[in-house]
């Protein structure tokens, strides 16, 4: 099984790494009066990983909520 592992961790990682290499021409993004100007492969990465952060915060956020509604004084 670990070898099964370890395929896809380096399947996974050849396919980044092309995506990575593919994707370096510029782009521009903006938002209100903002402007940024950034390789797409790193808008990619850092949108994927402000959705783990934004993702991961929402949903501590909705377990606490749950958790203190089961909670009702009697």
């Amino acid at each position: 099984m670990r070898y099964v592992y370890i395929t896809l961790i380096v399947l996974l990682t050849a396919v980044v790494l092309a995506f990575t290499l593919q994707n370096f021409e510029l782009v521009t993004v903006s938002l209100f009066a903002m402007r940024i100007t950034l390789p797409l492969a790193l808008l990619a990465v850092l949108v994927y990983i402000l959705g783990m952060v934004t993702g991961g915060a929402l949903l501590s956020l909705l377990r606490n909520w749950i958790a203190h509604a089961r909670m009702r004084p009697d």
